[in-house]
This record gives C-alpha cells, sequence and structure tokens, in this order.
C-alpha cells in the first residue's frame, strides 16, 4: 500500500469528525432559530419580530456600508465603535490591575491576609450602585464608562491571579531559590506560568461583566453614543426592530469574544494541557 493510499482514509476520517463536530456544536443553535422562526410567524406579534427580519434590519442599518468601510455604515461606526472601544480599554485595564494587584497578594500571605476582606467586600458591590459616585468623580461621559467597566472586570482576574499565584507548587520555588533566581524571574518564569489558567478562568468572567457593563453605562442619560444609547433612543421611539437588533447582535458579540479568548488560551496553554496529559 502506497503512502497516498493510506494517508487518504485517514483524511476523510478527520474530515468526517470535523463535520460531525461542527453539526453538534452548530445543529441546536439551528434548531432553535427555527423554532423562533415559526413561532414568531405564526404569532404575528409586532412585539416579536421573526429572526429573519431581525437580521436583514441588522444589515440595512449597520452592515450595509461600502467595502472600503468593511460594509460598516456610519451608524454602525456612531453605535458598535464607541462600545468596543470602551469596553476593550476597560477591559486592558482591569487586566494589567488585576494581574499585578493578584500576583502581590498571591505571593505575599501577610499582604492577603490584611487585604483579603476589603477586597471581598468591595467585589461584593454591585457596580450600578457606584454609578452617583463614578459621576461625581469623573462626571459623565467616556471617563465615568470606563470607570465603571473597570471596577466590574477587575475583581475576578485579581482574585483568580491570587489563587493562581498561591498555588505555585512549592518544589519550583525552593528551586528557583536553589539557583539563585531573582524575584522578577521568578515572577516570569515560575510563578505567571503556573497561574495564567487561573487567570484566563478570570478572563472569560471579566469578559462577560465587561460587555454587561459597556451596555449599562451607554444606558444612562449624558450618553450621545454607542449600542447602549442605540437601545434606548430605539425604545423611545417604539422602534422594536431596532431594540431586537441590537439584542441579538449583543449575544453574537458575547459568543464571538469568548471564542476569540478561548482560541487564546488554547493557544496560550498548549505546554498546559500536554503537561497534564504527560502525568496521566
Amino acid at each position: 500500500m502506497t503512502t497516498a493510499t493510506a494517508t487518504a482514509p485517514r483524511r476523510r476520517g478527520v474530515a468526517a469528525r470535523l463535520a460531525l463536530g461542527v453539526l453538534h456544536r452548530w445543529l441546536p443553535l439551528a434548531v432553535l432559530v427555527a423554532c423562533w422562526e415559526a413561532a414568531t410567524r405564526i404569532a404575528g406579534s409586532v412585539f416579536f419580530p421573526p429572526p429573519s427580519d431581525i437580521v436583514r434590519w441588522m444589515h440595512e442599518i449597520w452592515f450595509s456600508g461600502p467595502v472600503g468601510r468593511l460594509f460598516l455604515t456610519e451608524q454602525a461606526g456612531d453605535a458598535i465603535g464607541p462600545s468596543l472601544g470602551r469596553m476593550a480599554l476597560g477591559l486592558a485595564i482591569a487586566t494589567v490591575a488585576g494581574v499585578a494587584v493578584g500576583l502581590a497578594l498571591g505571593r505575599s500571605e501577610r499582604a492577603f491576609a490584611y487585604l483579603d476582606p476589603l477586597v471581598q467586600f468591595a467585589r461584593v458591590i454591585p457596580p450600578p450602585t457606584l454609578v452617583p459616585v463614578f459621576i461625581v468623580l469623573f462626571n459623565l461621559g467616556t471617563q465615568m464608562q470606563v470607570a465603571s467597566i473597570v471596577f466590574s472586570a477587575v475583581w475576578p482576574i485579581l482574585l483568580n491571579t491570587a489563587d493562581g499565584a498561591r498555588s505555585v507548587d512549592r518544589l519550583q520555588m525552593d528551586t528557583a531559590e536553589t539557583f539563585r533566581l531573582s524575584g522578577p524571574d521568578r515572577i516570569r518564569y515560575i510563578v505567571i506560568p503556573s497561574a495564567l489558567p487561573k487567570i484566563f478562568a478570570g478572563l472569560r468572567l471579566a469578559l462577560s461583566l465587561a460587555l454587561i457593563l459597556m451596555i449599562f453605562s451607554e444606558l444612562l442619560p449624558g450618553t450621545s453614543d454607542g449600542l447602549g444609547f442605540e437601545l434606548t433612543n430605539a425604545q423611545s421611539q417604539s422602534d422594536l426592530p431596532t431594540v431586537w437588533a441590537v439584542i441579538v447582535l449583543l449575544g453574537i458579540l458575547g459568543y464571538l469574544f469568548n471564542t476569540i479568548l478561548l482560541a487564546v488560551e488554547r493557544r496560550v496553554l498548549g505546554w498546559h494541557r500536554g503537561a497534564r496529559k504527560a502525568d496521566a
């Protein structure tokens, strides 16, 4: 049997497994959308448009622009761009602050003992209740919106990072001490790699919170752009197709961001999964 003959069935097997995986992944969603379409067509309610009409309206108001603008309309630039910009900035600040403080708390038992009650107290405060405080500190606008996103997203990153930093194998730290690695080198080569799985777990939680607070912060009076403003404006005008378009778009964005983050996590933590399989 030639090499080409032997590899052909293997390729077909891989293609079949991929096709089966895609089918299992998307079949429930396809069934749900089909049921949604049928139910709304039968009901004929103006309050619940069919998903096909929602997608058609989304294309018309946001994704029917020229090729040079990646098919985005001017309305999409005023609605989607500012929201994603605020979310990205808030999540970036929360990630940097959460990882830095989390590593410091995780590697210092004394600091963790002193500050853990304060951290636990602050993290359970619902961010919407602090909106008056943020308005006083930053005034209405982008700074206040980013601050609310940061306050919401920083806690899962900080706590998961601290937990990961505390769980570093003691033998690894003793080995680093034997070889006289400096503090920064220990953090870089031992602590951070060991804490990465926990850090990514915190990032997944923070991503969902950042998306929620992005919308909430844009629902407040004084906002002039963003998806939250688009939603409020559509509700005030009883523009139900746009209301549903924003809701569906938020679901799509959440799924897309989570998929991207999982892909990055699999890429970065490939060594971690390989080590666990080897140990098993």
